[in-house]
């Protein structure tokens, strides 16, 4: 048998709407143990790495768009001026209170794209450029098997 990534990954993001396994990542600073994601309101990178982990695209699991950006680039994802189905997109910073957050997703085809929403708290499908309400900075492209 051969396996078949690309497909698969396709279908992982695809089946990952609504999932709540994403909401909390629990960290420790200054012996204070507090959930870094708000609850899933600051889940996605946590979610987009851990997908693109799963299936070693890149090297680990991110708790911040930043370093989930770094980590594409080194394992040869590259920029990209149009999405692909599969393509990680990056959206402009938002201000969420006490500091501004960039936004990351997949691109679905077809106009779509699934991202961790802030406010539900678990990833959702919806319009690539959430009908012109949020920028996309970036596109990220890694030819997949």
């Amino acid at each position: 048998m051969e396996r078949k990534i690309k497909q698969t990954f396709i279908a992982v993001i695809k089946n990952s709407t609504k999932t709540r396994m994403f909401r909390n990542f629990f960290v420790k600073e200054n012996e204070k143990v507090f959930d870094a994601m708000r609850n899933g309101e600051l889940s996605c990178a946590f979610y987009v790495s851990t997908i693109l982990k799963m299936f070693d695209m890149i090297s680990g699991i991110h708790g911040t768009v930043e370093k989930t950006i770094l980590d594409l680039e080194k394992n040869g994802w590259k920029k990209n001026s149009k999405p692909k189905i599969g393509s990680v997109l990056v959206w402009e910073k938002q201000n969420f209170g006490d500091e501004n957050h960039s936004h990351i997703g997949s691109y679905l085809g077809r106009s779509r794209a699934i991202s961790n929403d802030s406010t539900l708290g678990y990833p959702i499908r919806h319009n690539w450029k959430f009908d012109g309400k949020r920028k996309i900075e970036t596109i990220y492209w890694k030819e997949l098997k």
